[in-house]
């Protein structure tokens, strides 16, 4: 995966039915072949997933870097998803893409919006924001705040 030519996937694509993780997959891919761009593999929101799924990001890092194709990774993290009720996995999607930043990351998050899409004050979730910055689609909802 090359980071500097093309978009990680979305936050809200699933693997084994959970969110985030393929995205962290995209950035690990892209670090292993040496061409992250902008991204960075175990970011904050990378760290909140592995946190959530019990997942060493160094262990992950090389199984990425040591995987002959795809379905080895997703097999990795297929055991520790697992692990976690269906119903724990379905709360944790809903609440990570619908998660609003708070405090000193709220301020950083508005001067981002506002570059990337100041007429959008509906998207106040990093998925969506992400998701915009990235060139994707991202429904208007009703604006919650700032």
């Amino acid at each position: 995966m090359d980071l500097t030519k093309e978009y990680p996937r979305s936050v809200h694509d699933k693997v084994h039915g959970l969110v985030q993780i393929g995205r962290a997959i995209d950035k690990g891919k892209a670090l292993a072949h040496g061409n992250p761009g902008e991204y960075n593999f175990n970011c904050p929101m990378d760290v909140a997933v592995f946190s959530f799924l019990g997942i060493d990001h160094d262990a992950l890092f090389e199984v990425i870097k040591n995987a002959k194709n795809d379905d080895e990774i997703y097999a990795y993290v297929k055991t520790f998803i697992d692990k976690k009720p269906a119903e724990e996995i379905e709360r944790w999607n809903r609440e990570w893409v619908s998660h609003q930043p708070e405090g000193e990351s709220l301020q950083y998050f508005l001067n981002l919006r506002s570059q990337v899409a100041p007429d959008r004050t509906d998207v106040m979730t990093w998925a969506d924001l992400l998701d915009l910055d990235e060139k994707r689609t991202v429904p208007v909802r009703q604006a919650t705040h700032a």
